[in-house]
């Protein structure tokens, strides 16, 4: 049932979307709720507009409401759910809420909602589903038998932790049969870009701690997530380096209409085409990717690289490799020798944790920052910088002329002598 939107909120103007005040929080727990957290100084939640309202309209017809937020008119709202940053969005079901830290784009803003809005680890009862499932999504997980027993209990326990990142489902032995090849029950497994890999499940497990199961099957979990070669960008980089793998990145350039220079296209098809082929020998090793924007392979390299360019990253000691060869050079055998160093750990290594290297890292962050400030604004930047200066001149200047005129007062005055 759809609450009355006159105390909780209006709709935006030409839009779906609701405006939302500090009665939101009386009505929060009516309901599943869809919400963005903005200031409307904020660029980047000006940028994310037109994309919320695409989200609004397409879910306009479900029980889900998409709203918003203006956190500089009602800070109780944007205290209450711990906002710190905009835009943040959150899913909002009951007394629970779920912070949304993907890409800001339609398709994935609609798939947060779709595996939120249901329960953790949904049920598959008919044989065409799993069809409808590959059809429409490139990556989910799949529990096969009775729903008891530990392998449940601790599926059913990763599906509640990762539900904002992946599709949980759980059907019967005999609908699976016809999908996928069963030999033991119960079993877990993950059907991924047309192929499925079982978590490695043994009666073994059993006699073990019921903790050793969880963090094996929560790893597994976190490694199968992704695709074998996604696009890597900065909402989603902290969540594959979770995985402990090493982080192969093709570095390319793309124009604001997404395009790729021809040259540097064909440089990333070749990478994708050998991570493919090379998929069961590096799967355990190494999580491949592209990046479209080099500003994020110069982060990692502390350093500007040339497009295209190709790096490895460890994500547990931040250090990174790098090909001596010139990267529109590489063949796929010199990749795979590139990576076979690193593995034996023979190649070249930069970067890391020591203190100097964490100091350059802060000043080239810095540096970085601040000449991307003066590209987009440098008449801003100018006067965030400028005046602070202004002031920290006016008042040295003010000390040195008060010591200054000090002592000319001292010399000016007169001397008197004592006269007999």
């Amino acid at each position: 049932m759809r609450i009355r939107t006159t105390f909780a909120a209006t709709t935006a103007d030409s839009s779906r979307v609701l405006e939302l005040s500090d009665r939101f929080l009386d009505v929060r727990n009516e309901g599943q709720w869809f919400v963005k957290f903005y200031a409307p100084w904020c660029a980047h939640c000006k940028k994310l507009e037109p994309v919320w309202a695409h989200v609004a309209q397409a879910l306009y017809n479900t029980n889900i409401r998409v709203g918003r937020v203006d956190c500089t008119r009602f800070s109780a709202v944007a205290q209450a759910f711990r906002v710190s940053a905009y835009p943040t969005i959150m899913f909002i079901k009951g007394p629970y809420d779920y912070v949304y830290t993907g890409d800001r784009t339609k398709e994935d803003l609609l798939h947060f909602v779709n595996r939120m809005s249901g329960p953790p680890v949904q049920q598959v009862t008919r044989p065409d589903s799993i069809d409808i499932l590959k059809a429409n999504n490139p990556i989910f997980f799949t529990y096969v038998g009775k729903q008891d027993g530990i392998l449940w209990d601790v599926f059913y326990s990763a599906a509640e932790s990762y539900q904002p990142h992946g599709y949980f489902y759980a059907t019967s032995v005999e609908i699976a049969k016809r999908h996928f090849g069963i030999d033991t029950v119960p079993a877990a497994l993950v059907y991924k870009e047309r192929s499925h890999y079982y978590f490695p499940y043994s009666d073994n497990f059993d006699l073990l701690e019921p903790a050793h199961l969880n963090e094996s099957l929560f790893r597994w979990v976190n490694e199968e997530r992704f695709p074998t070669f996604p696009k890597v960008t900065r909402s989603n980089i902290h969540h594959i380096v979770q995985t402990k793998k090493y982080l192969v990145l093709a570095v390319v350039e793309e124009n604001k209409l997404s395009e790729i220079a021809a040259h540097e296209q064909e440089f990333r098809d070749m990478v994708e085409i050998f991570v493919h082929k090379n998929k069961q020998k590096y799967h355990g090793r190494f999580q491949f990717g592209w990046v479209g924007t080099p500003d994020l392979a110069h982060s990692i390299a502390m350093d500007t690289l040339a497009t295209p360019h190709l790096i490895v990253l460890n994500a547990s000691t931040n250090e990174h490799h790098i090909p001596e060869d010139d990267p529109l050079q590489l063949t796929p055998e010199a990749i795979e020798l590139f990576l076979d160093s690193i593995h034996n750990q023979t190649a070249p290594t930069f970067g890391g944790n020591s203190l100097p290297v964490r100091i350059y890292r802060a000043w080239f962050e810095a540096k970085t920052s601040l000449y991307d400030m003066w590209l987009g604004n440098p008449v801003l930047t100018s006067v965030l910088f400028g005046l602070p200066l202004g002031f920290l001149s006016l008042i040295f200047y003010s000390i040195c002329c008060a010591d200054i005129l000090d002592a000319e007062e001292e010399e000016d005055e007169p001397r008197h002598e004592k006269k007999e």
